[in-house]
């Protein structure tokens, strides 16, 4: 990923449009990472992507309400190192 700092952002503007059709550029000011600037095609995936993940995560929220009242107590029981081991342990 190419790297501006700020002021070079600003000297170089058109450069920096240029650049940010091929990778995203990060843009630093004193040294920390302020901005990064990325094409529209990039931010349209990005954007897609997140609406996907929001899909799953509402699918998945639906399917876990409509069988929660199905878990059975000891399953229930269980936390989350428990059904790590159980998942890692099948392996």
């Amino acid at each position: 990923m190419k790297t501006l700092t700020s002021v070079e952002a600003q000297n170089r503007f058109g450069e920096l449009l240029d650049a940010a059709q091929r990778e995203p550029v990060t843009i630093t000011r004193r040294g920390r990472t302020v901005a990064v600037v990325l094409s529209a095609e990039d931010m349209e995936e990005l954007v897609d992507a997140r609406r996907t993940r929001e899909r799953a995560v509402a699918a998945f929220d639906d399917y876990f309400a409509r069988t929660a009242s199905k878990i059975k107590p000891a399953a229930a029981a269980l936390t989350d190192e428990d059904v790590s081991k159980l998942v890692h342990g099948t392996r």
